[in-house]
């Protein structure tokens, strides 16, 4: 039987319970309580196993630091758990932290996304988490490799009306705002107060208060400093200890971690469609993304001035600083190359591509020096009739594996990589804590039907 998106959703936030066919009570959308009940994973909990319970998350992006962090958030307080995390590069060195981070629960016409009101929520959570860690860090120098700078720009973000039929398109989906992220319809006046030197290209703008640009990196970085924090924190209050470890190093075959893992996560966006056991068998599509970064010269004078948001239109501009701008993104389907790196020749197009598109907006972003460029790529799900939903679920059935280690796949976020992975990495940790991806919305483990 398929369960509902709303069901699924409230029963990812119950308590963690023995595997059994239940019938699932309605409950609010409350944390996991790890120190609730003693429950167990694959077992009960007077009889825990004598070695930890072993998971591997691949990848250290927005999919797999959020995993972690739930896997280690929510398992039973009395069970020992290790998590290793495996990336080659490190902490957010793929494609999440090179993302704009412009957050927001709202599509291009401002409509609220699939489960957009808890997706919020939740990622605002982790935010705060995030935020947390880093202030402890700095309040105890030398404790951490990371130097972290600012997580979060609150600017807000803007969104203007290109034309009559956009306007009209977007004065009808911001009435179903979120009060948490309200859309106000703002005026050519109130624009250039907001962004000086604004360009108004049809009578109206959307100023979206509170939704954030945030640097992806410095999350990430925290956030993975909060998880060994929590680790730090669950091992001296219980008699069973939680384990975390970043591996540097890549990971071939999924079947090399077979005998090692009681759970494999595969949280490494488009690269799961290298790995050998799933290559051509995700129905994901693959689509490189350029950002270009540009500075003020030292003789302009102007600066961005602090107050001003964020711009989200054809070209987007996320800011960095008075003196920094991100401008994106390029969207090429015809690539599959995976590199942050950016040759001259590329960062030409897209500096070619994107300025011009911005300047409609911001004229003068052409006073502006282009500094250097990063790329991305993107695994875009496939389109469903609720949008472009990421792919969650088991995928023992396309491995031909050792059945004791289960492998679950967590990916295809495409651009909404930061909104999306704060809620779905708690039901991600929950399906794999539980060993049953029946409690996934069927929105999400659709795919398994799809033929890539």
């Amino acid at each position: 039987m398929l369960i509902s998106a709303a069901e699924s959703l409230q029963s990812a936030c119950s308590l963690i319970v023995p595997i059994r066919r239940r019938t699932r009570p309605l409950l609010s959308f409350n944390s996991i309580s790890s120190s609730s009940s003693p429950s167990s994973v694959r077992c009960c909990s007077s009889s825990l196993p004598l070695r930890p319970i072993r998971y591997a998350v691949l990848g250290a992006g927005f999919a797999g630091l959020s995993v972690a962090w739930h896997l280690l958030k929510h398992s039973p307080i009395d069970l020992h758990l290790t998590v290793d995390i495996f990336d080659e590069s490190g902490i957010g060195c793929g494609a999440s932290g090179v993302a704009g981070g412009l957050l927001h629960p709202y599509s291009p016409k401002v409509k609220l996304l699939w489960q957009g009101d808890n997706c919020w929520k939740e990622c605002l959570k982790l935010l705060s988490i995030a935020e947390a860690a880093a202030e402890f860090r700095k309040s105890t120098p030398g404790a951490h490799e990371f130097s972290i700078g600012e997580i979060i720009h609150r600017r807000g973000i803007l969104r203007p009306a290109m034309d009559a039929k956009s306007l009209e398109i977007l004065t009808k989906n911001a009435e179903s705002c979120l009060p948490s992220c309200r859309i106000e319809s703002i005026d050519k006046e109130a624009a250039e107060t907001l962004v000086p030197n604004i360009h108004i290209p049809f009578k109206s703008l959307f100023y979206m208060p509170e939704a954030l640009n945030v640097h992806p990196l410095s999350y990430l970085q925290a956030l993975f400093m909060a998880c060994e924090n929590l680790v730090k924190e669950t091992s001296t209050s219980g008699s069973y200890k939680k384990e975390l470890h970043l591996h540097k190093r890549s990971v071939n075959q999924l079947t090399d971690l077979a005998e090692e893992y009681d759970a494999v996560v595969i949280c490494i966006g488009a690269k799961a469609d290298f790995l050998p056991e799933l290559a051509g068998k995700l129905p994901l599509r693959m689509c490189r993304g350029v950002i270009a970064h540009v500075q003020l010269p030292d003789h302009v004078k102007e600066c961005y001035p602090d107050h001003s948001p964020s711009i989200l239109s054809d070209a987007w501009l996320a800011v960095q600083g008075p003196r920094d701008l991100l401008v994106g993104s390029t969207w090429d389907w015809k690539s599959r190359n995976p590199s942050r790196e950016v040759t001259a020749e590329e960062a030409s197009q897209a500096v070619d591509e994107l300025i011009p598109k911005a300047s409609t907006i911001y004229p003068k972003i052409k006073d502006w020096t282009f500094v250097k460029a990063r790329a991305g790529l993107r695994a875009m799900p496939p389109l469903t009739s609720q949008g472009s939903l990421p792919l969650l679920g088991s995928v023992d059935h396309l491995l031909d594996s050792n059945r004791n280690c289960r492998y679950w796949f967590f990916g295809g976020l495409g651009a909404r990589g930061l909104l999306y992975h704060a809620l779905l990495g708690k039901l991600m940790a929950q399906a794999v804590l539980q060993g049953d991806d029946s409690i996934l919305p069927s929105e999400l483990t659709s795919w398994k039907k799809i033929k890539s």
